[in-house]
């Protein structure tokens, strides 16, 4: 029997930083190349050098100005910030690229589905099979106000509003069948109408005719990803997803995700390989662990507290800046409702006694993402018990600085991980499904 084999992901932002808001002040970073595409295209090639399954980018579409109600902070700071457009950069990666996998995201509350759907088939095509879809129903009600919208569906709406676009999205990619294609010069048939159908989608939100103008792609439809957790987001998993990218804080936790997934996948007539889990970490490497514990206490001194704290604010939608950044949270009158999302933002640190500016520097850290800072050994062993506990099938990984962590993560942990049996020594499929799912 064959061993089960780790799945790395990695994690990207068109931005100058990404979970510690004082990466980008390290002398290492490349937040001074955040508009240049090369500086993309060489992330891809690293990580492919790695053997990673994929690369995603997550995405939002405001400049947040939750905080003093004004975006000042965010783009002083910075906080994460999110520039250029990932599709256009996937297609300048996958042009840089052979093996691995692309993943955009794109909102289901702000595209229609027939743009969704073009946009990833010709991914796919330009890749040679390598894109992924990261589902997203958004949440912010500034992103909708960029769109001409007041606000966003109602929470549990906006879920039932992602069936739909799913579902129209296969009609369109289904429009054409894999061998439509005929390309038949001497009789000058180039594809067989009779194999191009109109998609005809009709649901109580959306609706497409079709059929879609590009051709089946090498995958068909691109693979899946997805990161909701709530009950409604879960269920949505069990039925689409064929990544999940999740947020968990312990190896219960992760151990108790990973198997309520599994479950559900099952109960929607989906084998569990069908899909993989991939938790969140954070790594900061070093040669020895006490170097790496150097290398994560200065880069942790270069955090802004005061920018975690927008950064809060932004995630709560509520304005933080009325309260001293010396107030015990537990002090705080803060809403219901908010009081709640806050402490789940925060992860417990309202238990622990914090002021608002600690709890601003903890989050901006890593925004409570879990973190493995050591040696390569070390790392491996920490991943590699996760792995064979059940936590999950493999992990996105999220540097600390980048490039650095990526470069020391393929030069020094893959290697390692390989040599335990563990992770691939090559890419054994032709497209991104395949690879996840051997």
């Amino acid at each position: 029997m064959a061993t089960r084999q780790m799945h790395l992901v990695g994690y990207l932002i068109a931005g100058p930083t990404w979970h510690n808001n004082g990466a980008w002040r390290n002398p290492e970073s490349d937040a001074d190349l955040a508009l240049d595409p090369r500086r993309y295209e060489r992330i891809a090639q690293i990580l492919e050098e790695g053997k990673f399954d994929a690369l995603f980018f997550v995405d939002v579409l405001t400049l947040f100005d939750t905080y003093q109600g004004s975006f000042a902070g965010q783009v002083a700071g910075p906080g994460q910030m999110f520039y250029l457009d990932p599709m256009l950069l996937l297609a300048a990666m996958a042009r840089k690229t052979r093996h691995i996998g692309l993943a955009g995201t794109l909102s289901t509350a702000f595209y229609h589905p027939f743009h969704i759907a073009r946009s990833f088939a010709s991914l796919d095509h330009m890749s040679g099979g390598r894109a992924a879809w990261n589902v997203v129903t958004s949440s912010n009600s500034r992103e909708a106000q960029n769109f001409g919208m007041d606000r966003l569906m109602d929470r549990n709406v906006r879920y039932d509003h992602a069936d739909e676009v799913m579902e129209a999205c296969d009609a369109l990619w289904n429009s054409w069948d894999a061998d439509a294609i005929v390309l038949d010069r001497e009789r000058g048939i180039y594809a067989d109408p009779a194999k191009v159908h109109y998609a005809n989608y009709q649901g109580k939100f959306v609706r497409t005719r079709g059929p879609l103008p590009t051709p089946r792609s090498p995958q068909g439809r691109p693979v899946i990803m997805q990161a909701g957790s709530s009950e409604r987001g879960r269920q949505f998993a069990a039925r689409w997803a064929e990544v999940v990218f999740t947020l968990q804080h312990s190896k219960p936790d992760m151990q108790a995700f990973h198997a309520d997934i599994k479950t559900r996948m099952e109960r929607n007539g989906r084998a569990p390989e069908e899909c993989i889990i991939t938790p969140a970490i954070d790594i900061v490497l070093g040669e020895t662990d006490s170097i790496a514990r150097e290398r994560a206490d200065y880069l942790n001194s270069l955090v802004s507290a005061e920018v975690g704290v927008c950064d809060i604010s932004n995630a709560i939608g509520v304005d933080l800046s009325p309260f001293p950044l010396d107030q015990p949270l537990a002090d705080m009158d803060i809403t219901e409702g908010a009081r709640g999302v806050l402490d789940v933002v925060l992860q417990g640190s309202r238990a622990a006694g914090l002021t608002l500016r600690e709890a601003g520097y903890r989050y901006g850290v890593s925004q409570h993402t879990p973190a493995l800072i050591g040696s390569p050994k070390t790392i491996a062993d920490q991943l590699q018990d996760m792995f064979e506990s059940r936590c999950c099938d493999g992990f996105v990984i999220c540097p600390s600085i980048s490039p650095g962590t990526y470069v020391q993560f393929v030069k020094t942990v893959v290697p390692e991980l390989q040599r335990r049996g563990l992770y691939r020594t090559d890419y054994t499929g032709n497209t991104l499904r395949q690879n996840i799912r051997g």
